[in-house]
């Protein structure tokens, strides 16, 4: 059971290299892509049910016993996340493939796209499972390797300006998150998360409280926590659609995830969480009202994202069980709805040629397909029943109410608003660029897709791959129950993180539980 942890991060890895040798053989390149992360995608399914019926499943590198090897570990959370996010890199790959066939022929040869995709699967993928500090500090520099690289193609003015935020804000997190690796290792002698557990106990509380701030900020800045967001904005609505909806869908929820792990397995419930509960209520809003004020649909979507990383934090920093659950389902929710209206998205300015909301009009009359695959995502990421971002948000809505503190009240509030100017903000988007007559398709000066733009071609595995994505999102209404079993499972394992600390460190985490 052991080989499935590590082969979500060694297929990608290997393919990538074998990818970049068949760089003359596109249509080899696509078909090993695909089956790569199919494979995954069905190893995450089995590893789920694996860790949901036997425990976590745990993998000392090297024969290296914990905290001194290199640990890889799957508990609910990780396999759960592993499973979601194969299934939108699965998804995004065959939209990425039908956009570069229409465009460019059959008969081209690819670029360094195919490999350098599936190293970013790889990076995502080990971020999920690594279980100390150091290796999920290596898992977001394989992925910003590579996402420097993609975000980079084919540049335009444009795109040199955002690739070059993007890159710079990277490297400064970089910088700070091995710095706070550094301080970890020099305050407790380790940086195994499972040890870190006992470890950080021991310490003075204001060294603790600074640490867990720190935490926040490396971390927070990955996730696009407000006021650390302000790359995103600029630089995701610059690249190509399907690297946008792979961007939006995982890179942030990486960070979210990486925040959930080690607030919940590595400190107690402190200051810093009270903190981190006013700034997802401030994620939220300030999110959605520049949200409102956007013109171009990716930026405005791009917004919406960072706004919509609040109601995860809120969950986190409610620290109980209802909460945490309802965390959960939101970031398995808003992988899938965010991936999903980016890809839309592409659709919407291909056929428009344009990103402007204004710019267009009578999308639906036009293309009806397109229309409800952009209306259902939307729906559900505003929170409108019966779809997957309502089930999610009642249960941080009652999270926030049995919590019963007046700060919790006002981050419920917050979240109740943002929901509202989440309707408003696609409500707008879908008067003014669905309805009415359809305008004439005209080229961008300055596209934001790798397209070309007004030709109103788009192959069938384009539209498929965004259908699939949709229907994804559609399918976790009829799985609430187990989905919800399942993330309320997690978030049990997360608030007694015992049985992680066993799985790794063996009897020298009973020898140490007493400490």
């Amino acid at each position: 059971m052991t080989a499935l942890v590590t082969l979500p991060v060694l297929l990608p890895l290997l393919a990538a290299a074998l990818s970049l040798m068949l760089t003359r053989f596109a249509t080899i390149q696509r078909l090993l892509g695909l089956i790569v992360l199919l494979l995954i995608v069905l190893d995450a399914a089995w590893l789920l049910q694996v860790v949901d019926s036997e425990g976590p499943v745990v993998v000392q590198l090297g024969g290296h016993a914990a905290p001194f090897g290199i640990t890889m570990i799957a508990d609910r959370l990780a396999a759960l996340l592993l499973l979601v996010s194969a299934v939108v890199t699965l998804s995004v790959l065959l939209f990425s493939i039908g956009q570069r066939i229409t465009d460019y022929g059959r008969d081209t040869s690819s670029t360094a796209f195919h490999p350098m995709y599936l190293v970013l699967c790889s990076g995502v993928s080990l971020a999920y499972v690594s279980g100390d500090l150091f290796n999920l500090f290596v898992a977001f520099e394989i992925m910003l390797a590579a996402s420097y690289v993609l975000i980079t193609r084919r540049t335009t003015a444009s795109r040199i300006r955002a690739g070059m935020t993007y890159v710079i804000v990277s490297l400064a997190a970089s910088l700070l998150f091995i710095t706070m690796i550094a301080l970890v290792y020099a305050a407790t002698g380790t940086v195994n998360l499972a040890d870190l557990a006992d470890k950080m106990g021991a310490l003075p509380d204001g060294i603790q409280l600074g640490l867990s701030l720190l935490m926040l900020v490396v971390f927070g800045i990955k996730a696009a926590m407000v006021p650390l967001h302000f790359w995103l904005p600029d630089s995701y609505p610059t690249a190509p659609a399907p690297i946008t909806a792979v961007f939006a869908g995982l890179l942030t929820k990486v960070g979210v995830y990486a925040m959930i792990r080690t607030q919940t397995l590595v400190f107690d419930h402190m200051e810093s969480w009270t903190v981190l509960l006013v700034l997802g209520s401030l994620t939220m809003i300030v999110g959605a009202l520049g949200a409102i004020a956007q013109d171009d649909i990716n930026r405005l979507l791009s917004f919406l994202l960072v706004s919509h990383i609040g109601f995860m934090l809120f969950g986190l920093a409610l620290f109980n069980e209802l909460g945490m659950t309802g965390a959960i389902l939101y970031v398995v929710h808003h992988i899938i709805v965010q991936a999903s209206l980016f890809l839309a998205c592409g659709l919407v300015t291909r056929h428009t040629g344009t990103v402007s909301v204004n710019g267009m009009s009578g999308v639906a009359k036009a293309y009806p397909l397109i229309a409800v695959l952009f209306a259902l995502p939307a729906l559900s990421l505003a929170g409108i029943p019966p779809f997957s971002g309502f089930i999610a948000k009642i249960a941080l809505f009652q999270a926030g109410v049995q919590e019963a503190t007046p700060i919790a009240y006002v981050a419920t509030g917050a979240a109740i608003l943002t929901s509202l100017l989440t309707l408003y903000a696609v409500g707008r988007v879908w008067v003014v660029s669905f309805w009415g007559e359809p305008s004439t398709p005209h080229p961008d000066p300055d596209p934001t897709d790798e397209l070309i733009v007004g030709t109103r071609v788009t192959s069938r595995s384009m539209t498929t791959a965004t259908g699939g994505l949709v229907a994804a999102g559609l399918l976790i209404i009829f799985v609430a129950g187990p989905l919800s079993g399942i993330s309320e499972r997690a978030a049990t394992d997360l608030l007694d993180p015992s049985s992680y600390r066993e799985v790794v460190l063996g009897d020298s985490a009973i020898a140490g539980g007493g400490e």
